[in-house]
C-alpha cells in the first residue's frame, strides 16, 4: 500500500483539483446561495447556486458565449470586458428571478486584485445583486470598458501595422477594430440592459 497503512486516499475531485472540501463545508453550513465563477481558456461562466443533498441547485447562469449567440458581441469571450458583460446579464437574471443576494464561490483559484472573477463580480453588483465583495479588488472602469486595449491597439498601429493585424487578427476577422472596443462594450451593455 502507498504510504502505509495509515494512507488515507483523498477524495476522487479533490485529486482531480475540482473540489476544496475545507470550503465547500463552510459554504454549505452558510446555507446562503452561492455565485460560482469559473473561467477556462475560452469562456468564463457565473452560476447562482444552492446546495441540495441530492447536488447543487442551478438557480440562474450565464455563459460568455452567450454575449456572441445573443447579443452579438465581437470580442474574446475570456476577456474582462466579457467577464464583466456576463456578470451583468447574471445579475439581471438573478433579480428577475427573486435572488436579491449571494455569496462569492470561486472555486480553487487564488483570489487576484482585478482579476476577471472579480470583473464577473461587479458586473453581477452593477445589476442589482448584492455580494459582499470589497471594492478594492474590482478591475478599473477604464479596464472594463476596454480602453487599455484600445490604446495599446492605436499605439501598435501606428508602430507595426504588421504586428498589428497579427495580434488582433481574430478581432479583425470577426469585423471589429480594437480602437473601438469601448465603443462596441457600451452598445453591448445596452443591448443587455435592454433585453427581456
Amino acid at each position: 500500500m502507498v504510504g502505509g497503512a495509515k494512507y488515507k486516499v483523498a477524495r476522487k475531485r479533490r485529486r482531480e483539483g475540482k473540489t476544496n472540501y475545507r470550503k465547500r463545508y463552510i459554504q454549505v453550513l452558510s446555507r446562503k446561495t452561492r455565485l460560482v465563477v469559473r473561467r477556462t481558456n475560452k469562456y468564463i461562466e457565473g452560476k447562482i447556486v444552492d446546495f441540495d443533498p441530492k447536488g447543487d441547485i442551478v438557480k440562474v447562469s450565464a455563459h460568455s458565449i452567450e454575449l456572441g449567440k445573443k447579443f452579438k458581441w465581437l470580442g474574446s469571450f475570456n476577456s474582462t470586458m466579457a467577464a464583466y458583460l456576463t456578470g451583468y446579464l447574471l445579475g439581471k437574471r438573478a433579480l428577475e428571478n427573486g435572488i436579491g443576494s449571494a455569496v462569492p464561490d470561486i472555486g480553487l483559484r487564488s483570489p487576484v486584485k482585478e482579476a476577471r472573477i472579480f470583473a464577473l463580480l461587479k458586473g453581477a453588483v452593477d445589476a442589482g445583486l448584492k455580494v459582499p465583495v470589497s471594492e478594492e479588488v474590482f478591475p478599473s472602469e477604464e479596464r472594463i470598458r476596454g480602453e487599455h486595449v484600445a490604446s495599446y491597439a492605436k499605439s501598435l498601429k501606428e508602430a507595426s501595422p504588421e504586428r498589428y493585424q497579427k495580434q488582433f487578427s481574430l478581432l479583425l476577422k470577426r469585423g471589429l477594430e480594437p480602437e473601438n472596443y469601448p465603443i462596441h462594450f457600451e452598445e453591448v451593455l445596452k443591448r443587455i440592459k435592454e433585453s427581456k
